[in-house]
């Protein structure tokens, strides 16, 4: 008879490989910077992040609520922000909604996210990532828009020194990029817009953008893709 052999693993490397485990998958929450009581387990943590994340994904409120019972969020704008900008076992479609109804965490999650030196066009598919854009037009996209396009003001001053632009400018130009984006993508457009249409058409709205700067943009577009998808 042969025995099979047997592998134990210290309490020690459990408790570091749960500890990995939730901060691998939910990179920040609350608890991580303090104190952990007596009695703390990793595992535990675990299974509470894990039932936490199902619960929002059916009903944001009642998961956030259930993160703040186990004190491992803390009901702070910028501690809520962070954990939903370091995490992606949130459904989007849930996270829409929650970041609609609480504009103080939305706020702050825009501020997470540093566009320095990034084209235009990049800096909006990276904050569709994780902020992700309605299905249709409305005052939520429009406020979406708003606060990236201040937020790439920020992020590059010297770029928008150069080339003149401002956050009237940028937002003009991310509805542009959208709407070639959906032109340029869907197969119900037969006409596509050509790159001359489309610099004529933008640089009525945004005076102060050169031919060039917005001829790239296009070019971005038609090899990449959708700045929102």
């Amino acid at each position: 008879m042969v025995r099979k052999k047997s592998y134990w693993f210290p309490t020690y490397s459990r408790s570091h490989y749960f500890s990995w485990l939730c901060k691998s998958t939910w990179g920040h929450c609350s608890i991580y910077n303090r104190r952990l009581p007596a009695g703390f387990s990793y595992r535990r943590l675990y299974l509470q992040l894990d039932e936490g994340s199902l619960t929002f994904n059916a009903n944001p409120q009642e998961g956030i609520s259930y993160f703040m019972s186990k004190g491992i969020l803390l009901d702070h704008p910028t501690e809520l922000a962070k954990f939903i900008f370091y995490t992606r076992r949130l459904n989007w479609k849930m996270l829409r909604i929650y970041l609609d109804e609480r504009r103080d965490v939305l706020d702050e999650l825009v501020t997470l996210h540093n566009f320095s030196n990034q084209f235009l066009p990049n800096a909006l598919r990276d904050f569709f990532r994780h902020i992700h854009a309605p299905e249709e037009r409305g005052e939520y996209l429009e406020t979406l828009i708003t606060k990236f396009s201040h937020r790439f003001c920020t992020c590059n001053p010297g770029l928008v020194r150069e080339l003149g632009l401002s956050p009237d400018a940028v937002y003009v130009l991310c509805y542009s990029l959208i709407l070639l984006s959906i032109d340029l993508t869907s197969p119900h457009v037969k006409n596509k817009m050509s790159k001359r249409e489309f610099i004529r058409n933008t640089r009525r709205a945004a005076h102060n953008v050169s031919d060039d700067f917005v001829g790239h943009l296009y070019d971005n577009i038609y090899l990449i893709g959708h700045v929102a998808a």
